[in-house]
C-alpha cells in the first residue's frame, strides 16, 4: 500500500520533455528562435535560462526548507545527491570533444533536470 502511495506521488511530480519545455521562460523560447538552430547562440541560449531556472530552484528549494524545518537536512543531502545524479548523468552527453552539438546535448540535459527538479520542490510545497 505504502508503495503503491509513494509510486503514485512521484508520477504525479514527475514532468514530461513536453511539460519541462513549458517551464522554461519566454525569453529562452524566444533565444532559441532567434538562435535558429546555430550552437553558439544556442549555448547563449542555455547559459541564461540554466541562471534562471538555477534561481527558481533555489527559490523552491529554501521554500520548502522553511515550510519542513524537520526535514531541512534530509533534503539538503537530497538535494545534493540529485545535483551528483544530475551532472553525472548529463556528462554522459559531454564526449569532452569540442563537438558543438554534443556539448549541446549535455548542456540541454542539465538545463531540462534543473527545469524539472524546480517544478518537482514547488508541487512539494504546494498544499
Amino acid at each position: 500500500m505504502l508503495r503503491m502511495t509513494v509510486t503514485a506521488i512521484l508520477l504525479a511530480l514527475a514532468l514530461s520533455p513536453a511539460e519541462a519545455q513549458e517551464q522554461t521562460s519566454k525569453d529562452y523560447a524566444a533565444c532559441v528562435d532567434k538562435a535558429a538552430g546555430a550552437a553558439i547562440p544556442m549555448q547563449d541560449c542555455i547559459a541564461n535560462e540554466q541562471v534562471r531556472q538555477t534561481r527558481r530552484l533555489q527559490s523552491a528549494l529554501s521554500a520548502l526548507m522553511t515550510s519542513m524545518p524537520a526535514k531541512r537536512s534530509q533534503l539538503r543531502n537530497a538535494q545534493r545527491k540529485w545535483g551528483d545524479f544530475r551532472d553525472a548523468h548529463c556528462s554522459f552527453f559531454d564526449s569532452g570533444k569540442v563537438v558543438q552539438a554534443v556539448r549541446l546535448a549535455a548542456n540541454e540535459c542539465v538545463l531540462n533536470f534543473t527545469v524539472q527538479r524546480a517544478a518537482e520542490l514547488e508541487k512539494l510545497k504546494a498544499p
